[in-house]
């Protein structure tokens, strides 16, 4: 008899086989489809992130994780509403006009799936008024901007005035990265954060949602 566990392991393999017939297995014994996504296929991938920013594991094996959590996610969606697991927080991501690179935020958006946020990827080469655009339709909490390459860097600040302008700055945390993105050069153009890795993106956005919460409960 299948196990959540078993389902778990699955994902921190990457067994994109064997999840079908473990979910359909655990759907058939009844099992709730919400503790088979939390305690399941999320709990695998809450395995992979400590392993990924450890060095134990790499891009590649990260990525077939969250396929595999992913397939058996289609099994289990069409079992539930959207009120039966609300999201996180929802987030838009993008790599900024002129840059084609998209490796380090397909990683980040399947991470930050898996931690249970809303995501709205743009793609790549986006340009400034398309992340304004997302903004005022979707309404995030979040909006992260990725650069790979030095040519493209000043695009995140653009974009950061662009949002200014348009009036829709204040209604969002802005978090950026990519291979030349420092520390430095985020608090320059004002972002609210900065990350040079996936799993640290996650974990900041989770520290961000949590401030914004409680943020909402004082009232303010």
């Amino acid at each position: 008899m299948a196990t959540l566990q078993d389902v778990s392991q699955c994902v921190l393999e990457g067994d994109l086989d064997g999840i079908k017939d473990l979910v359909q297995d655990l759907i058939n014994e009844g099992v709730d489809p919400i503790l088979i996504i939390n305690e399941g296929l999320i709990g695998g991938m809450n395995i992979v992130a400590p392993l990924f920013k450890s060095g134990e594991m790499f891009v590649p094996e990260v990525m077939e994780s969250a396929d595999t959590m992913n397939e058996g996610m289609k099994l289990v969606k069409p079992l539930i509403t959207d009120e039966d697991v609300p999201s996180k927080g929802k987030i838009i991501i993008g790599t900024v006009n002129g840059d084609l690179h998209d490796i380090g935020k397909n990683l980040l958006v399947m991470m930050l799936e898996s931690r249970g946020y809303t995501v709205i990827d743009l793609g790549v080469d986006v340009k400034e008024e398309a992340f304004t655009k997302a903004v005022i339709e979707h309404q995030p909490n979040i909006v992260g901007m990725s650069s790979l390459l030095t040519t493209t860097m000043m695009k995140i600040e653009s974009t950061i005035k662009q949002l200014i302008a348009d009036g829709v700055r204040d209604q969002v945390k802005i978090i950026v990265g990519g291979a030349p993105v420092t520390q430095e050069f985020a608090d320059d153009v004002g972002a609210d954060g900065y990350s040079d890795d996936a799993s640290t993106a996650v974990e900041l956005c989770d520290r961000m949602m949590e401030e914004q919460c409680k943020l909402q409960e004082l009232g303010v």
